[in-house]
């Protein structure tokens, strides 16, 4: 079984090149399988594998209906382009998910009548963000959008067929119609009755006492709908008209939906999903919030809850965003409709609802920290067969960032890995701690969805060489605020707010941000050089608001700006048209602006601190400058044997080594030792070892990469600030 995370659920198969050629195939062709049944998959090559080995991900093992370590048959087969393929899936994914953005995500992959198929699409890279597939998946099904499965249903023409870009994804009971289409227009009298079906269909709810870690936000709500609807003739007597709008807030999948439900089951309740009626034309947009509020006044006084009301009321509204604001006005100025609208982002929202006839309120559910996500952790697994105690808090300690349903997500791949195991070994199925963290290195937090990640590993700050001073400035500026912040509390005192980590190129400062993460289990956002800078105005400052907000809402986090003098040059001095300066403007307000940054640690990284701002490095900003010299002698015989664990080396004496690559950086030591491996392998293709000769030929190759000028003249700038 394939368990690599850039295969998972994307119906490849991969067999050795050999197995290609005997089959008169290239990679990306399809090929037939037959095990329990035949199925057809996209083939691609794997050099590791034996030639009789083929690799299969968990889908496609399904569709064979074979297990692990049994025999199939490959061989070449025909595909045709598919002029329709119709799918089934889920009640929520066939409500939400439009035809055009299913066709996007099942684009080149290979269908069989009966076959199982994910939505990821099968480019997708590891950044989930990346297609415009992947995004609107993300924003109508949420984090657990990789976990839905669909079942192929039909296919025009039959047999196995291929996913074109004129190919029309259907679903098999019917789907999201796309706005503005003329065939929409037709059928608004159908898609009514149909959205009236699931408004009227049982939700899920759970019990307010099953809620974790939101007992102000159930309080404050029940308090708010208690004295509204229920005692409105006191609200009256004082002089206050009983109505009541709350907009809820909070990140994607962290409970606000399930919040609202719960509070609510007692009472008469509609709910209207925001990208659902958004996706309508206008006038069928407008009907479908009438005939939710004209449904819940025949029930009686009670709730409209309209989920992700950016996507039916945005900031740049439409004519008919006027009609429905008067509509939902009318309705909770009535006092028998109390409106209650989510929101994963304020900002994206109409300004108009939160006038103090609509939505006056505001409740926000905020991203559950440490101790809380092994509370969810325990909830969501009560019940579940386990094999031993599982370590929930070591696993919660690791989740930075997570929010309950990224934490759902993560059981549910674990269960995968638990029953794929039970399958083998014909066992009862049982979770185990080892699958939850395994699953941890696939999913990945909402929170960090339009963020890069920074691979953490299990290298911390104490596998770091010989770099003691840059190790204490680091733990006492970011660890310590965040591992002990009683402390500072009882100094009196405020925590550093950003460091800058400054030296020449290749000598390990991004290494060190990956161990520092790594240490204090940190959610990192990560940005390079100028990726902030935009021509456009306002579209820069916008995008560092963004930036820090992510961060607030995952904290305890790390935001790591690396090449910073790119980012925040002296201002004055540009000719962007001031952009540069806007940039630095907003890193300030930031910084050190009214908002505070509480367990956020800025962290930049650069080789030219000159260029940089002088008042980015006040205090307050990013008062602490570490210098990152390049490494002395001991500290390159630490580095290489750091990067030859793993390389079987003869007759290298690696200190007398160290001490001849003097002006050789982290990176070049790390070089030197990939190339003496590929002269042992030109040396002889079967080469068991790395000998001396080996290494003294890729020093050839591979020379200092280090500017004696530019290690001066940095040396001489760390001199001057400790003088000062």
């Amino acid at each position: 079984m394939n368990i690599s995370a850039a295969d998972s659920r994307r119906g490849l198969v991969r067999v050795h090149p050999e197995v290609l050629t005997a089959l008169a195939l290239r990679e990306w062709d399809a090929i037939s399988l037959t095990g329990a049944r035949t199925t057809a998959a996209v083939v691609a090559r794997a050099d590791d594998i034996a030639p009789g080995v083929v690799l299969l991900d968990d889908i496609t093992f399904s569709n064979l209906g074979v297990r692990e370590n049994t025999q199939v048959v490959v061989g070449p087969t025909v595909v045709h382009g598919a002029s329709r393929v119709t799918v089934s899936g889920s009640t929520v994914a066939m409500s939400a998910v439009a035809e055009a953005t299913l066709r996007r995500a099942l684009l080149g992959k290979v269908l069989t009548v009966g076959d199982t198929v994910a939505l990821l699409p099968r480019d997708l890279g590891p950044e989930l963000s990346a297609s415009p597939a992947t995004r609107s998946l993300a924003n109508t099904l949420g984090i657990t959008w990789t976990n839905e499965l669909l079942t192929v249903t039909d296919t025009d023409p039959a047999g196995p067929v291929s996913v074109q870009t004129t190919t029309a994804a259907l679903w098999a009971r019917g789907g999201r119609l796309d706005s503005g289409s003329a065939e929409e227009s037709r059928r608004v009298p159908a898609a009514a009755d149909d959205r009236a079906a699931r408004a009227a269909a049982p939700r899920p709810v759970r019990a307010v006492a099953e809620l974790v870690g939101v007992d102000t936000q159930v309080a404050r709500l029940t308090e708010w709908l208690a004295v509204t609807l229920d005692t409105p003739d006191i609200l009256r007597s004082l002089g206050a008209q009983p109505r009541l709008g709350v907009l809820v807030t909070g990140p994607a999948g962290v409970g606000k939906t399930t919040v609202v439900r719960a509070v609510c089951a007692d009472r008469p309740f509609t709910e209207l999903d925001g990208p659902t009626t958004g996706a309508l034309v206008a006038d069928a947009r407008r009907a479908a919030v009438t005939d939710a509020i004209a449904r819940l006044r025949a029930q009686g006084p009670g709730v409209l809850m309209i989920c992700e009301i950016e996507a039916l009321l945005p900031a740049d509204p439409e004519p008919v965003a006027t009609l429905i604001l008067d509509d939902l006005r009318a309705a909770v100025a009535a006092g028998d409709v109390v409106l209650i609208a989510t929101s994963t982002d304020a900002a994206r929202i109409d300004s108009r609802l939160t006038e103090p006839e609509l939505c006056d309120r505001t409740l926000t559910v905020g991203l559950p920290d440490a101790n809380l996500r092994g509370r969810l952790l325990a909830a969501i697994l009560a019940g579940v067969p386990v094999d031993g105690r599982l370590d929930l808090d070591d696993v919660a300690a690791h989740t930075p960032g997570f929010v309950a349903a990224d934490l759902a997500a993560v059981v549910r791949d674990a269960a995968l890995r638990a029953a794929a195991r039970a399958a083998a070994d014909s066992d009862d199925p049982a979770l185990r701690t080892e699958d939850l963290r395994e699953a941890l290195t696939v999913i990945r937090p909402s929170s960090r969805a339009d963020s890069p990640d920074v691979a953490l590993g299990s290298i911390t700050l104490d596998d770091v060489g010989d770099m003691v001073a840059t190790r204490q400035a680091l733990t006492e500026a970011v660890l310590w605020p965040l591992q002990h912040p009683d402390t500072f509390a009882r100094l009196g005192v405020d925590p550093p707010r950003g460091v800058l980590l400054y030296g020449p190129p290749g000598c390990g400062k991004t290494f060190v941000v990956r161990a520092l993460a790594a240490s204090g289990r940190l959610s990192v956002h990560t940005v390079k050089g100028a990726e902030l800078l935009d021509k456009w105005v306002g579209s820069s400052e916008r995008a560092v608001r963004d930036l820090f907000d992510r961060a607030r809402e995952s904290a305890p986090s790390l935001i790591f700006l690396d090449e910073v003098d790119a980012l925040a040059p002296r201002r004055g001095g540009s000719t962007d048209s001031g952009v540069a300066d806007r940039v630095v403007a907003a890193l300030l307000t930031e910084l050190d602006g009214a908002e505070p940054l509480t367990d956020v640690v800025v962290l930049g990284a650069t080789n030219r601190p000159d260029l940089i701002d002088p008042a980015l490095l006040r205090p307050g900003r990013l008062e602490r400058l570490v210098f990152v010299p390049p490494p002395d002698g001991p500290a390159r015989a630490e580095i290489l044997r750091a990067a030859s664990r793993g390389v079987p080396l003869d007759g290298v004496d690696l200190d007398e080594l160290a001490d001849d690559l003097d002006g050789y950086s982290a990176a070049d030591c790390s070089a030197l030792l990939r190339e003496a491996a590929l002269a042992a392998m030109r040396r002889d293709i079967d080469a068991a070892t790395v000998t001396a000769d080996d290494v003294a030929t890729a020093q050839e190759t591979v020379r200092p990469s280090l500017n004696p000028v530019q290690v001066t003249e940095l040396a001489e700038y760390a001199q001057r600030r400790q003088e000062r």
